[in-house]
């Protein structure tokens, strides 16, 4: 439905472990880059992300795995790398977590190994900090003439860096429009700084229904009546060690963010008639966001509508065109 519509992209969480709780929340997930592969297969337009833990993966095999995702999506591959922050995953694999910058060294020379592998013809030697590889073969290619989509979601000051040398897509948690827009500013500065053109997204939910009033009725039913509070304040409290974003909210917008959680993972809210979605989604596209991830509690009972109601507002507003034509970024 997603392909049909005209949605850019899907984007999956990276999960190997649960949060707990009566629900033990993301305890059942499927492995993100065959799932990818699985989507792109099924689809024909739409960009289908595979997020990947990069000290979890070799860069060799990696490399490998995602060309072979994007031929099987003609070019709609797209990579969301996480650098590392759940320490219990890490133990799973039996791998120490690094001091926090240090993540991001890894992943930059994970990552340069990886572009490396897309764009030369021949073998090579990488000699690193971390690696040590020895005449490197890598084909075929990313489909096309072009590499995929890469995104990162790092809000410290060395992931931030990390993101802007090295992503295309940047992740930034909009707490308001007004503090998301000065994020914007910041972000697309330090890219520019550094020489490129970075686009900025946030995450968040949408609850759409006929009227603001069942709305407003349904989140109360999913947030006050049936959150499991027990997983999310465990998510919370991971989230909160890495996320730097929160570093200096209030209790009241903790408070406010825990319920946000409940409700979609703790992104932007955006819960009322298709008139107020599509009104919120303009005022995001003023404040320079390029794009929205957002995610439903039922994806097949509440998408038709959302399809139905608000993509034609959105179309009229300029906000999108009729077609989505998906994303690739010059290698």
């Amino acid at each position: 439905m997603a392909d049909e519509a005209g949605i850019d992209f899907l984007l999956p969480v990276g999960r190997w472990k649960g949060y707990g709780g009566a629900t033990n929340f993301e305890g059942a997930t499927l492995e993100s880059t065959a799932w990818a592969c699985g989507l792109l297969a099924a689809t024909k337009k739409i960009t289908v992300f595979s997020t990947v833990h990069a000290p979890l993966v070799h860069p060799v095999f990696a490399a490998k795995q995602f060309v072979t995702a994007d031929q099987i999506g003609a070019g709609r591959f797209g990579l969301n790398v996480v650098c590392g922050w759940n320490e219990g995953e890490f133990a799973m694999f039996g791998v120490e977590q690094r001091e926090h910058d240090d993540r991001y060294e890894y992943g930059a020379e994970w990552l340069r190994a990886i572009y490396r592998m897309w764009e030369e013809t021949g073998s090579f030697d990488l000699h690193g900090e971390f690696f040590n590889l020895a005449e490197v073969e890598a084909e075929p290619k990313p489909f096309g003439v072009t590499r995929p989509l890469v995104m990162n979601a790092g809000s410290s000051s060395a992931g931030r860096t990390f993101g802007a040398r090295y992503a295309d897509v940047l992740f930034r948690h909009c707490r308001t429009l007004e503090l998301g827009a000065t994020e914007v500013r910041e972000t697309t500065a330090e890219a520019r700084t550094l020489g490129r053109d970075v686009g900025v997204f946030t995450p968040g939910f949408v609850i759409c229904r006929t009227t603001q009033a069942e709305a407003e009725e349904y989140r109360h039913y999913v947030v006050d009546e049936n959150a499991d509070w027990a997983a999310i304040d465990h998510h919370m409290s991971m989230s909160m060690r890495n996320n730097h974003s929160l570093k200096d909210a209030s209790a009241d917008e903790i408070a406010s963010v825990r319920k946000r959680y409940a409700a979609g993972h703790g992104g932007y809210p955006m819960v009322g008639d298709p008139d107020f979605i599509a009104a919120e989604m303009q005022r995001m596209s003023a404040a320079g966001f390029a794009g929205f991830a957002f995610s439903f509690v039922n994806y097949n009972d509440e998408f038709p509508f959302f399809r139905d109601e608000v993509l034609p507002r959105l179309e009229r507003l300029g906000l999108r065109e009729r077609a989505g034509a998906h994303v690739r970024v010059p290698a």
